[in-house]
């Protein structure tokens, strides 16, 4: 399956991989900063974004991982620096674990995957944001004007909603609506965690906010489902998308991060 992706700036490569229910359009932010310093390669997961659903696409982090590095394949990408928040950290984490080779450096954003009990039903508050991003999608840009609707659609995910730009609001939302590989990539993590060694010469960076409700410290934070060699930041004020949230510091680890390598 061909994954739709976008290439810019120069340098080494460096893979962005998006959330469950997102697009690439959520690297918005920093994308800017990182071309000058890379070729910022992103992927818009099967049914996310640009790319369409297919219902033969295996959606377990670990054949999306396999599908990605696939598609490095199909622009002739050998090595490339790995960063993920979300769903596309658990991705990034099966790439560095299955396809050592092929990664210089891994970051997770807000990884999902180091939960010690695997969820056996799909959290019905997640499916909830994308049921009311459905039946809202037509009049998402008239909404998100308003400071009730953002609050609604985003203060369970950053403490810093109200400074969040209307443009990332309105693309996160519509990326949401528009997700059909939303609930296949859920029902796909259920009974699943991550759990699989990573070669120890792979530098890795785990990044946490400590405002993050969507993956809660208390349940999907657990360290010792990482190598012992991963540097692990909690960034103050911070939520699930510290890419939103913290941009500079986000850049700065990406780039400490791969300097190892």
């Amino acid at each position: 399956m061909i994954l739709s992706a976008t290439r810019s700036g120069s340098g080494t490569p460096l893979i962005l991989i998006h959330g469950m229910g997102s697009a690439s359009t959520i690297w918005k932010g920093i994308a800017p900063a990182l071309e000058r310093l890379f070729e910022v390669i992103t992927f818009d997961l099967p049914g996310h974004g640009k790319t369409p659903y297919d219902s033969g696409q295996a959606m377990d982090p670990a054949s999306l991982a396999d599908l990605v590095v696939a598609n490095m394949d199909s622009l002739d990408i050998q090595k490339a620096h790995v960063v993920g928040n979300s769903l596309g950290g658990w991705v990034g984490l099966e790439i560095a674990s299955r396809h050592p080779s092929r990664v210089l450096t891994f970051i997770g954003l807000a990884p999902a995957g180091l939960i010690l009990t695997p969820y056996t039903k799909i959290n019905p508050i997640t499916a909830q944001s994308r049921q009311i991003a459905v039946f809202t999608h037509s009049i998402q840009k008239y909404l998100l004007r308003f400071m009730w609707a953002k609050r609604i659609g985003f203060a369970s995910s950053s403490p810093k909603w109200r400074e969040l730009p209307y443009e990332y609001a309105l693309d996160a939302a519509l990326a949401m609506g528009l997700s059909k590989g939303y609930f296949p990539a859920w029902n796909a993590m259920l009974y699943r965690r991550f759990d699989t060694p990573i070669d120890s010469s792979i530098p890795l960076t785990v990044v946490f906010g400590d405002s993050d409700h969507t993956l809660p410290a208390s349940t999907w934070q657990e360290r010792t489902l990482v190598p012992p060699h991963t540097r692990w930041i909690v960034l103050p004020h911070c939520g699930h998308a510290p890419q939103w949230d913290c941009p500079e510091d986000v850049v700065r680890i990406i780039c400490e991060t791969a300097a190892q390598r």
